[in-house]
């Protein structure tokens, strides 16, 4: 149930929303280009992604991007109560208010390729400090007009540029800009080599972690672990071959975060260690 519900809107559009629910709720998003941030002022909320429900409590957030039907915030817990605050951003507002250039937080990433349209972001004092900011002007409307509401949506997108979690709100923002969908083929074989842990592949194909396995064994025929573990010493035995670079490089270019990791690995698959098999190969 709603008990309390307060906006303000810039060029005519919903920017600011302070929502104050009690349990059980469900709170459902409209369908828009948009994404949104929504931090917890006290409560709880779930929000289910996939087979996965992610639970965001009072002083985290969720930020999320293409926002379909059917998908919302809920808690199921009676009388529990719950106070959010939303800051939604708009393409146009955002290209009407950097007339110039697009700050490099709205700019899409180079070198990686994701769909991830969510993420949970951890508690963090700048943020916190900055919705205690909003709520002060909630509780002064009179003070409130477009100069400021264009000052406060310019400051929340500097504080996430500073964030813990600026690398996947930048992938989430810039999709507003230049909304490409990529297979998931296309996300393993881009990210094969880096550093990514099957959670984070699974977040960058917008998966939970349980059906991104399900989906790569029906396309692989292999679990993930193995394939990439596989597919990365092959790349290692490959410029083992052909180059002179040091064996920690090599480790580290094909996404090995530890030498005696990969030594292991490549002595378990191929009975030698890389510098013998460097040797053998050169004979």
């Amino acid at each position: 149930m709603v008990n309390d519900y307060k906006k303000y809107e810039l060029y005519g559009k919903p920017l600011l929303q302070k929502i104050e629910l009690t349990a059980p709720f469900k709170f459902d998003f409209p369908v828009a280009e948009q994404a949104c941030f929504l931090y917890v002022l006290e409560g709880e909320f779930q929000y289910q992604q996939d087979d996965e429900e992610i639970n965001i409590p009072a002083n985290y957030a969720l930020f999320l991007n293409c926002v379909n039907s059917g998908k919302q915030i809920h808690n199921a817990r009676p009388h529990h109560h719950c106070r959010i605050v939303i800051v939604t951003f708009y393409p146009e507002i955002l290209k009407k208010i950097y007339d110039r250039e697009l700050p490099l937080l709205l700019q899409r990433p180079t070198n990686l390729i994701s769909n991830q349209s969510n993420k949970k972001l951890n508690n963090d004092f700048l943020i916190q400090k900055y919705v205690e900011g909003l709520l002060f002007y909630f509780e002064n409307p009179s003070l409130v007009n477009d100069d400021i509401l264009v000052l406060k949506l310019k400051e929340i997108i500097l504080l996430l540029a500073q964030s813990q979690s600026a690398e996947s709100v930048q992938l989430i923002l810039s999709q507003l800009f230049s909304p490409t969908s990529y297979s998931f083929k296309q996300i393993i074989e881009a990210n094969l080599f880096s550093q990514l842990s099957i959670d984070q592949l699974a977040a960058q194909n917008n998966l939970s972690v349980s059906s991104f396995k399900r989906e790569f064994s029906k396309l692989y025929n292999d679990t993930p672990a193995n394939y990439i573990k596989n597919k990365r010493l092959e790349k290692a035995a490959e410029l083992l071959t052909v180059s002179d670079q040091r064996i920690t490089d090599i480790a580290y270019e094909c996404g090995f975060n530890d030498l005696g990791t990969f030594t292991k690995s490549f002595g378990d698959k191929y009975h030698l260690t890389p510098t013998s098999y460097r040797q053998e190969q050169k004979r």
